[in-house]
């Protein structure tokens, strides 16, 4: 018998301490022990309080029993298929405030199951809840997203973000957006781990859209003829960025930015860069091996990429064009949700070039005058006693 208990003993955050006395074990009605490392339970599930009775195990169980016995095993499938079926009931409860309590309180601990128990990802992933594109208040199962998806949609899309407002603003959702198809927002630190762990659902696969190689349904022909125009441009910028970037290509994710900054296929996000530096204590270099490979993608619709298309094909030496890639690359870093590796030289970048765009944008000719009339005054001043003198 087991029963789920309101609210959890170990509390929202604590998900590592494997030790719970939740579950209690008998023996034909006699206590064994409620001291557990697993054997009975996982850990992802030790919120959940239960009685076990047995009559098939010996009075005198002992820790080697618990670890290698096929009962105990046995068990411990049972238990853990009866508390998923627990949960399924709440899910399903016409009251959606009754599981959305149950998420609040024992979402994580799920999540945490998709990264530890792949024999019971089937169970766990109909459980799971997200915030999305389309639904920004309310959260969303996998079985709605799948359900809303266009006939011709082929990944379930997903973002990783530090808050429902980053995800929202982030470059990479603009021709998404313009197309209608959802996606995911995966605002739990934990979030992107257990998707990835899950890789697919209902034969959907996972899609990072802050990858590169984002598959949208573009044509081949679309991405020939964008590349033989602006093809050169890419190279262009590919020559000035040097080494920060793996390579300059066209993207088909913007629609209003004029570039983006993506993660390789197979390194880490931008966000989950971000969580790696928050852990990392002492040496980085292994940050720098994971980091990965970064692509420049531009927008060849945007004014400003027009703009250096022109500066490439007249004066291709142009320092002005050069800074000006310097700093569209700065602003793909921020906006993509990295960190600037020198955020003060950053600055310095941002206050040049508004030095340069608010150069006499707001000076009068009357604030100018002052300092002309001075002079005149003076030329006077000096003049006069010459001619007097002639006069005399």
């Amino acid at each position: 018998m087991c029963r789920l208990s309101h609210q959890s003993p170990m509390g929202k955050d604590d998900l590592v301490n494997p030790k719970t006395k939740n579950i209690r074990l008998y023996v034909k009605r006699v206590f064994i022990s409620d001291d557990f490392d697993g054997e009975l339970f996982p850990r992802y599930l030790s919120f959940i309080k239960g009685v076990v009775d047995s009559n098939d195990l010996p009075l005198n169980v002992s820790r080697e029993i618990l670890q290698e016995s096929r009962i105990v095993r046995i068990m411990k499938k049972r238990l853990v298929r009866k508390a998923f079926d627990m949960i399924l009931g709440i899910s399903l409860s016409e009251k959606r405030e009754d599981y959305e309590k149950f998420w609040d309180n024992y979402g994580k601990h799920l999540k945490l199951g998709c990264i530890e128990d792949r024999e019971n990802h089937k169970r766990i992933a109909p459980l799971l809840r997200f915030f999305s594109s389309q639904s920004e208040d309310e959260m969303i199962s996998l079985d709605e997203y799948v359900e809303n998806m266009k006939p011709e949609q082929k990944a379930v899309y997903y973002i990783a973000a530090d808050s429902v407002t980053s995800a929202r603003n982030t470059p990479f959702l603009e021709k998404l957006l313009e197309t209608d198809l959802e996606v995911l927002y995966l605002v739990d630190p934990i979030d992107e781990v257990a998707i990835q762990s899950l890789k697919s659902y209902k034969e959907k696969d996972f899609v990072d859209i802050s990858k590169e190689d984002l598959d949208l349904g573009d044509t081949n022909e679309e991405k020939e003829a964008a590349m033989k125009e602006f093809g050169q441009t890419c190279e262009w910028i590919k020559k000035w960025l040097g080494e920060k970037v793996a390579g300059v290509q066209i993207s088909n994710r913007l629609s209003s930015s004029p570039c983006v900054l993506v993660s390789g296929k197979f390194g880490w996000s931008a966000n989950m860069e971000r969580l790696m530096k928050a852990q990392t204590v002492g040496d980085t270099s292994s940050l720098e091996f994971m980091r990965g490979r970064r692509v420049f993608e531009i927008n060849p619709d945007h004014p400003i990429i027009k703009n250096l298309t022109a500066a490439h094909k007249s004066n291709p030496d142009d320092e002005d064009a050069a800074r000006a890639i310097d700093l569209l690359y700065d602003a793909a870093v921020v906006s993509s949700g990295f960190t600037p590796e020198n955020p003060a030289e950053l600055g310095g970048k941002i206050y040049e070039m508004m030095g340069m765009a608010l150069s006499g944008k707001w000076s009068s000719p009357e604030s100018e005058q002052p300092t002309a009339e001075p002079l005149e005054v003076e030329v006077a001043e000096v003049v006069e006693p010459v001619e007097a003198c002639g006069q005399k």
